[in-house]
């Protein structure tokens, strides 16, 4: 063998060595990003934070609450952000953040509760450091304006709790409350939910993401935005106009997240507005007329969102789905 041709094959060998370096360390990393962090589930004797990051809670409206917890056999801890009057908010900026900080910090704390939603959260997120929060996770809990941190957690790799707040304790049905406590203690989740006419039938398993879809569509280009690529997005809203429902729902498809889904849970819709001049859907019909071109199984009507029947979701768990004429079910993957 000349020396020429002996310097090319070592070239090419460490060039194939190199390359597979790369490709290893990239299946690597998009493998990590899949397998997200689950937070110690609760056990009895855990204390749970109650606190405000968004609208304010003057009320002394929390015993439900605490009792509910202590029937659980958790502790309560009251955040300095409960009875603060910043005009809509529970505080300023810094103090919704500090308090959720101290919150985030200490590691006694095992699941932080929103105690209610409104609009503010995306106000304090940019002031929060996850440093320790990363070396002792814990469960976040709430739904409407609480997915801003569904959202921001689930970016960074970690499962975070959509169901119930403090608030909403006393008009939760039954079967909203004790999903809430099937999620925290680790126990098996599977909804059942009767067949609705819009379905689409098909089955699916991936990861669950989304919220409130007023939130999602706020979040979208920023670095607290979902990657919907293979994941089943669950979506609710309260108290919008038609016509913003289309404009979010065209703008989730405009950016790709529609196309890259698996599949589709959609929740409550309540409270929908309309213009003088009607828009001529309503909100499940608009959802149905930007959706139906994809090939995806498609939930509408499940039990979750402003409603009293607000199911506990595991954001970031792997879930299956399967919707047939008879009914549809949502099982959470262990």
């Amino acid at each position: 063998m000349n020396k020429n041709c002996f310097h090319y094959i070592k070239r090419h060998f460490v060039f194939c060595k190199l390359a597979f370096l790369i490709f290893a360390l990239h299946s690597f990393n998009c493998q990590s990003q899949q397998n997200m962090i689950t937070p110690p589930y609760l056990q009895k004797g855990d204390t749970v934070a109650l606190l405000a990051t968004a609208r304010k809670n003057i009320d002394d409206n929390l015993k439900p609450t605490i009792d509910l917890l202590h029937s659980w056999g958790l502790e309560a801890v009251i955040g300095s952000t409960i009875g603060l009057d910043y005009h809509q908010l529970a505080g300023t900026d810094e103090q919704r953040a500090a308090d959720f900080q101290k919150q985030l910090d200490n590691p006694n704390i095992k699941a932080i509760w929103c105690v209610r939603g409104g609009y503010g959260t995306v106000r304090m997120l940019d002031l929060l450091d996850f440093t320790k929060f990363k070396q002792h996770p814990k469960w976040v809990i709430g739904f409407s304006d609480v997915t801003v941190l569904h959202n921001h957690l689930n970016t960074m790799g970690y499962k975070s709790i959509h169901g119930i707040m403090p608030v909403t304790v006393p008009r939760a049905t039954p079967d909203a409350v004790s999903s809430l406590k099937a999620a925290l203690f680790n126990e098996p989740i599977s909804y059942s939910i009767s067949p609705t006419p819009m379905n689409r039938l098909g089955s699916a398993t991936g990861e669950l993401v989304g919220g409130n879809l007023s939130i999602l569509y706020s979040l979208l280009g920023s670095p607290s935005a979902i990657d919907c690529k293979d994941k089943i997005l669950f979506i609710e809203d309260l108290d919008e106009y038609l016509y913003h429902i289309d404009r979010m729902m065209m703008n989730l498809k405009r950016n790709g997240c529609i196309e890259n889904l698996k599949g589709i849970i959609i929740g409550g819709m309540t409270s929908m507005k309309d213009n003088e001049v009607p828009w001529g859907k309503n909100a499940l019909e608009i959802i149905d007329d930007v959706t139906q071109k994809y090939n995806i199984p498609v939930i509408f009507n499940f039990p979750a969102g402003h409603i009293r029947d607000n199911r506990a979701l595991i954001m970031g768990n792997t879930v299956s789905i399967e919707v047939t004429a008879s009914g549809s079910t949502v099982t959470f993957k262990k």
